[in-house]
């Protein structure tokens, strides 16, 4: 007979979350699900926001509580939703972020080869649904989108799902944000489903007007803020320079499972097969690693981990226009005679790219809005605030990293 004793957890944002006995309590206390105690939820946005050192396990823990809310208020509206169901959904999301690996997406672009971290997460599901006996069978098909009930996908990975109404109230509050505070409880509150797809009541319709805006600012004011973004991409830097080296017959002082990774091609086949050494990849292994190689010989490796270490970090500028292949040039050249070192190595710390922000993408599912007269219109359509149409489109800007002048 299964124990009917819960877990309480006390969550800054929420409150008391409640985690009932049975395969959820068992999932969190799982090494798969306890090394997200170890990896930040907003990478290296401490450097610009010192409060943001929050973890991919509050977050995770917090969509949980979320998606319990949302369910109550589904079921008292007489929404039918098994208890198979149920729970299902609850793991569909209290998994949903089990795949990041270390400071969350700078391994993505840096040492593993084109995974991503939803790929990595359904390895991982589907490894523990083999320790399950099958228990996740339905959370994984509710998570991949092959369920039959759409909106219980579209609570999990939705463009208002339950992960996103969490880290923005959640990164709001860490990072002291309050353009980012949205209204959790109202939007919860208005979820209704129509023909097993997700909507929400008309009287809601300012509350997600509310959401999207807050979504926009948070990206131009955290996510994409100047500073965070030469500071991930000068991460994602030191670990290609890091396994290049470590391709070239190189030892770098590091963990076993960073050496593993830095000495490897990693694609998605070399991640399922090893995926308990990737289970042992988190924060804290990247960081030991950069303290060590800040007095490493190698010019690029040490200096770029010093940078980061030390947080002084290269100077960015943002613009609309994409920078002048001359521009950029001129800092390579400026580099590589300050420093005398090759154009390739100068490469490492000369960097531009671009930025993207669309807070509400409608081809996506968009967010539907039910009516009193029973129809259904997308919260555009149903918005009598001018603005919302605009936030429907991408706005690019171009970026450029380069070393500040030499004092």
């Amino acid at each position: 007979m299964q124990s009917s004793k819960v877990t309480i957890i006390n969550d800054p944002i929420y409150g008391f979350i409640t985690i009932p006995n049975g395969v959820l309590f068992d999932l969190i206390q799982h090494k798969y699900f306890q090394r997200l105690r170890r990896i930040t939820q907003m990478g290296l946005s401490y450097l610009v926001y010192p409060g943001a050192h929050h973890t991919r396990f509050q977050h995770a823990i917090g969509c949980l509580g979320v998606m319990q809310k949302a369910l109550k208020v589904l079921v008292d509206k007489g929404v039918v939703i098994s208890e198979e169901e149920q729970e299902a959904v609850l793991i569909a999301i209290l998994l949903h972020d089990i795949g990041h690996g270390p400071f969350s997406h700078a391994m993505e672009h840096s040492i593993v080869d084109g995974v991503s971290h939803e790929d990595i997460s359904t390895l991982f599901m589907e490894a523990l649904n083999e320790e399950f006996n099958g228990s996740l069978t339905l959370a994984i098909q509710i998570f991949e989108g092959s369920y039959h009930r759409s909106f219980l996908n579209q609570l999990v990975s939705g463009q208002l799902d339950m992960d996103r109404t969490d880290y923005l109230k959640r990164d709001s509050f860490y990072t002291g944000m309050a353009e980012g505070n949205i209204n959790t409880e109202r939007i919860v509150a208005m979820l209704n489903v129509k023909d097993d797809h997700l909507v929400v009541e008309e009287k809601g319709v300012y509350t997600v007007e509310k959401f999207l805006v807050a979504r926009r600012l948070m990206y131009w004011q955290v996510y994409l803020h100047k500073t965070g973004i030469v500071a991930e991409q000068l991460l994602t830097r030191v670990l290609k320079r890091a396994k290049e080296l470590s391709r070239e017959g190189e030892i770098l002082p590091s963990s076993k499972a960073l050496q593993f990774f830095l000495q490897n091609q990693i694609d998605s086949d070399t991640i399922k097969k090893s995926l308990d050494t990737f289970a042992q990849l988190d924060d804290y292994d990247i960081i030991s690693a950069m303290k060590e190689w800040c007095s490493h010989k190698d010019f690029v490796l040490s200096e770029l981990s010093k940078s980061i270490i030390n947080r002084d970090l290269l100077k960015v500028k943002i613009r609309k226009k994409p920078f002048a292949p001359a521009k950029l040039e001129k800092h390579r050249s400026a580099l590589m005679e300050q420093y005398g070192i090759s154009q390739e190595e100068a490469n490492y710390f000369v960097i531009t790219g671009t930025i993207s922000n669309q807070a509400y993408n409608y081809k996506k599912g968009g967010i539907n809005i039910l009516l009193s007269n029973g129809k259904i219109v997308d919260v555009v359509k149903a918005s009598d605030q001018l603005s919302l149409k605009s936030l429907t489109k991408e706005v690019v800007k171009n970026y450029l990293c380069y070393p500040k002048p030499k004092r």
